[in-house]
């Protein structure tokens, strides 16, 4: 079970950071994911961290401004997003890939996640 939280109402230039609490099964071998849907739009990437190693990969929109982290003693993962801009806002979703250890390459398209959490409402105001 994933449970993303953390996600709110800020100015254009400011910060949030959203949380993915993981439970119910062991995530070691995982690689969880962050996604964000706006309206009229599909789901798309934006950051990717292996549950093991720590390496991650983001998409070219967030990059140098979100940062993705995993908390092993709190099996949860993390999404710091600085610099927000009003093209940031969304519903952000975290989720899960339980084959990336048998790959070790990350994947970036929606349908190829296995698990996902309910989605947290991030909006940007101009």
């Amino acid at each position: 079970q994933l449970q993303a939280s953390g996600g709110g109402l800020v100015q254009t230039g400011g910060s949030l950071r959203l949380s993915c609490a993981a439970s119910g099964r062991t995530f070691t071998a995982f690689a969880m994911a962050w996604f964000r849907q706006a309206p009229a739009k599909e789901r798309e990437f934006v950051a990717v961290v292996s549950w093991a190693g720590g390496s991650t990969r983001y998409s070219d929109s967030v990059k140098g401004r979100f940062t993705v982290s995993r908390d092993h003693a709190k099996n949860t993962v993390y999404l710091q997003m600085n610099s927000l801009k009003p093209e940031d806002t969304a519903v952000y979703y975290c989720a899960a890939d339980p084959e990336f250890i048998a790959r070790l390459t990350f994947r970036s398209e929606a349908n190829e996640y296995e698990y996902w959490g309910q989605g947290t409402l991030v909006t940007v105001s101009s």
